[in-house]
Protein backbone atom coordinates (compact mmCIF):
# COMPACT_ATOMS: atom_id res chain seq x y z
CA UNK A 1 0.00 0.00 0.00
CA UNK A 2 1.38 3.40 -0.66
CA UNK A 3 1.15 6.53 1.50
CA UNK A 4 1.98 9.78 0.97
CA UNK A 5 1.56 12.23 3.63
CA UNK A 6 4.40 14.63 2.93
CA UNK A 7 5.13 14.99 -0.76
CA UNK A 8 8.66 17.00 0.05
CA UNK A 9 11.11 14.85 1.95
CA UNK A 10 14.30 16.77 0.67
CA UNK A 11 16.45 13.78 0.42
CA UNK A 12 16.55 14.25 -3.40
CA UNK A 13 18.35 17.51 -2.56
CA UNK A 14 21.87 16.23 -3.22
CA UNK A 15 20.91 14.70 -6.81
CA UNK A 16 19.47 11.38 -5.76
CA UNK A 17 16.53 9.63 -6.04
CA UNK A 18 15.96 6.00 -3.85
CA UNK A 19 14.78 3.28 -5.69
CA UNK A 20 12.25 0.90 -4.28
CA UNK A 21 14.61 -0.95 -2.93
CA UNK A 22 15.85 1.77 -1.01
CA UNK A 23 18.92 2.25 -3.36
CA UNK A 24 20.00 5.46 -3.74
CA UNK A 25 20.79 6.55 -7.54
CA UNK A 26 21.68 9.89 -9.42
CA UNK A 27 18.67 11.56 -11.13
CA UNK A 28 20.07 11.07 -14.36
CA UNK A 29 20.76 7.01 -13.66
CA UNK A 30 19.83 5.12 -17.01
CA UNK A 31 17.48 3.07 -14.56
CA UNK A 32 15.11 6.77 -13.64
CA UNK A 33 15.58 8.01 -17.04
CA UNK A 34 13.76 5.01 -18.19
CA UNK A 35 11.29 4.73 -15.44
CA UNK A 36 10.66 8.64 -15.62
CA UNK A 37 10.07 8.30 -19.26
CA UNK A 38 7.39 5.66 -18.65
CA UNK A 39 5.83 8.40 -16.67
CA UNK A 40 5.88 11.21 -18.98
CA UNK A 41 4.36 8.94 -21.39
CA UNK A 42 1.47 8.36 -18.57
CA UNK A 43 1.08 11.81 -18.31
CA UNK A 44 0.50 12.02 -22.09
CA UNK A 45 -1.70 9.61 -22.05
CA UNK A 46 -3.69 11.10 -19.70
CA UNK A 47 -3.98 14.28 -22.28
CA UNK A 48 -5.75 11.91 -24.97
CA UNK A 49 -7.92 10.61 -22.61
CA UNK A 50 -9.48 14.63 -21.92
CA UNK A 51 -10.27 14.29 -25.70
CA UNK A 52 -11.09 10.08 -26.03
CA UNK A 53 -13.43 10.08 -22.51
CA UNK A 54 -16.45 11.39 -24.34
CA UNK A 55 -15.69 10.93 -28.43
CA UNK A 56 -14.24 7.30 -28.28
CA UNK A 57 -15.29 5.50 -25.10
CA UNK A 58 -13.90 1.71 -26.16
CA UNK A 59 -10.20 4.00 -26.59
CA UNK A 60 -10.84 5.21 -23.42
CA UNK A 61 -11.27 2.42 -21.03
CA UNK A 62 -8.11 0.84 -23.47
CA UNK A 63 -6.26 3.88 -22.39
CA UNK A 64 -7.13 3.75 -18.69
CA UNK A 65 -5.44 0.05 -18.63
CA UNK A 66 -2.50 1.65 -20.03
CA UNK A 67 -2.53 3.73 -17.59
CA UNK A 68 -2.32 1.53 -15.15
CA UNK A 69 -0.49 -0.95 -16.44
CA UNK A 70 2.43 2.04 -16.64
CA UNK A 71 2.65 2.30 -13.00
CA UNK A 72 3.02 -1.21 -13.08
CA UNK A 73 6.07 -1.01 -15.69
CA UNK A 74 7.61 1.93 -13.53
CA UNK A 75 7.46 0.07 -9.96
CA UNK A 76 8.89 -2.93 -12.14
CA UNK A 77 11.95 -0.95 -13.62
CA UNK A 78 11.99 1.27 -10.04
CA UNK A 79 12.71 -2.12 -8.57
CA UNK A 80 16.42 -3.72 -9.86
CA UNK A 81 15.94 -7.34 -10.55
CA UNK A 82 17.90 -10.30 -8.79
CA UNK A 83 18.06 -8.07 -5.53
CA UNK A 84 16.58 -10.39 -2.28
CA UNK A 85 13.69 -8.53 -1.28
CA UNK A 86 11.24 -8.97 1.88
CA UNK A 87 8.39 -8.47 -0.59
CA UNK A 88 7.33 -9.65 -4.23
CA UNK A 89 8.30 -6.91 -6.40
CA UNK A 90 5.39 -6.19 -8.76
CA UNK A 91 6.55 -6.93 -12.70
CA UNK A 92 4.38 -7.42 -16.22
CA UNK A 93 3.21 -10.00 -17.11
CA UNK A 94 2.92 -11.78 -20.49
CA UNK A 95 -0.74 -11.28 -19.63
CA UNK A 96 -0.50 -7.80 -20.43
CA UNK A 97 1.34 -8.00 -23.34
CA UNK A 98 -1.09 -10.32 -24.16
CA UNK A 99 -3.79 -7.69 -23.78
CA UNK A 100 -2.58 -4.50 -25.39
CA UNK A 101 -2.12 -7.00 -28.66
CA UNK A 102 -5.56 -7.90 -28.69
CA UNK A 103 -6.57 -4.50 -27.81
CA UNK A 104 -4.05 -3.64 -31.41
CA UNK A 105 -5.72 -6.73 -33.22
CA UNK A 106 -9.28 -5.02 -32.26
CA UNK A 107 -8.61 -1.42 -33.61
CA UNK A 108 -6.60 -2.79 -36.34
CA UNK A 109 -9.43 -5.07 -37.94
CA UNK A 110 -11.03 -1.65 -38.52
CA UNK A 111 -8.46 -0.14 -40.88
CA UNK A 112 -7.40 -0.21 -44.07
CA UNK A 113 -3.92 -0.91 -44.90
CA UNK A 114 -1.57 2.03 -45.20
CA UNK A 115 -0.04 2.71 -48.47
CA UNK A 116 2.02 5.77 -47.13
CA UNK A 117 3.54 6.88 -43.81
CA UNK A 118 1.52 8.90 -42.06
CA UNK A 119 2.35 12.44 -40.37
CA UNK A 120 1.03 12.87 -36.94
CA UNK A 121 -2.36 15.16 -36.93
CA UNK A 122 -5.85 15.19 -38.70
CA UNK A 123 -7.15 15.37 -35.21
CA UNK A 124 -6.46 16.30 -31.67
CA UNK A 125 -6.91 12.96 -30.28
CA UNK A 126 -4.81 11.42 -33.07
CA UNK A 127 -2.19 14.05 -32.24
CA UNK A 128 -1.62 13.31 -29.18
CA UNK A 129 -2.06 9.66 -29.64
CA UNK A 130 0.97 10.32 -31.86
CA UNK A 131 2.64 12.11 -29.32
CA UNK A 132 2.25 9.13 -26.83
CA UNK A 133 3.43 7.07 -29.34
CA UNK A 134 7.05 8.63 -29.70
CA UNK A 135 7.15 9.22 -26.37
CA UNK A 136 6.84 5.60 -25.41
CA UNK A 137 9.76 4.89 -28.05
CA UNK A 138 12.18 6.68 -25.85
CA UNK A 139 10.92 4.60 -22.66
CA UNK A 140 11.38 1.67 -25.18
CA UNK A 141 14.76 3.00 -26.29
CA UNK A 142 16.04 4.13 -23.01
CA UNK A 143 15.05 0.37 -21.37
CA UNK A 144 16.62 -1.46 -23.72
CA UNK A 145 19.61 0.39 -23.61
CA UNK A 146 19.51 -0.03 -19.43
CA UNK A 147 19.05 -4.11 -20.23
CA UNK A 148 21.64 -4.00 -22.27
CA UNK A 149 24.09 -2.40 -19.27
CA UNK A 150 26.12 -4.74 -17.54
CA UNK A 151 24.52 -5.26 -13.92
CA UNK A 152 21.34 -4.52 -15.09
CA UNK A 153 18.66 -6.82 -15.08
CA UNK A 154 15.28 -5.65 -16.84
CA UNK A 155 12.23 -8.05 -17.26
CA UNK A 156 11.52 -8.95 -20.76
CA UNK A 157 7.76 -8.06 -20.61
CA UNK A 158 8.30 -4.45 -19.50
CA UNK A 159 10.79 -4.09 -22.90
CA UNK A 160 7.58 -5.96 -24.87
CA UNK A 161 5.28 -3.64 -23.05
CA UNK A 162 6.85 -0.72 -24.25
CA UNK A 163 7.53 -2.28 -27.91
CA UNK A 164 3.67 -2.48 -28.23
CA UNK A 165 2.76 0.22 -26.46
CA UNK A 166 3.89 2.35 -29.09
CA UNK A 167 2.40 0.15 -31.68
CA UNK A 168 -0.85 0.65 -30.19
CA UNK A 169 -1.00 4.19 -29.98
CA UNK A 170 -0.37 4.04 -33.60
CA UNK A 171 -3.07 1.78 -34.27
CA UNK A 172 -5.07 4.33 -32.21
CA UNK A 173 -4.16 7.04 -33.65
CA UNK A 174 -5.37 6.00 -36.58
CA UNK A 175 -8.34 4.85 -35.40
CA UNK A 176 -9.93 8.14 -34.20
CA UNK A 177 -8.77 9.82 -37.37
CA UNK A 178 -12.16 8.49 -38.67
CA UNK A 179 -10.56 4.89 -38.77
CA UNK A 180 -7.85 6.30 -40.66
CA UNK A 181 -9.98 8.05 -43.22
CA UNK A 182 -8.70 11.52 -41.85
CA UNK A 183 -4.91 10.31 -41.84
CA UNK A 184 -2.65 13.01 -42.84
CA UNK A 185 -0.52 11.02 -45.10
CA UNK A 186 3.12 11.85 -46.03
CA UNK A 187 3.69 13.40 -49.23
CA UNK A 188 7.84 12.38 -50.10
CA UNK A 189 9.63 15.05 -51.51
CA UNK A 190 6.39 17.20 -51.94
CA UNK A 191 8.05 20.54 -51.16
CA UNK A 192 11.02 20.40 -53.19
Amino acid sequence: MVVLNRIYTRTGDDGTTALSTGERRPKFDLRVEAYGTVDETNSVVGLVRLVTATAFPDVDAMLGRIQNDLFDLGADLATPEGEKLAWEPLRMTAAQVDRIESDIDTLNADLEPLRSFVLPGGSAASAYLHQARTVARRAERLTVELSGREGEVVNPNAVKYLNRLSDFFFVASRWVNDKGRQDVLWVPGANR
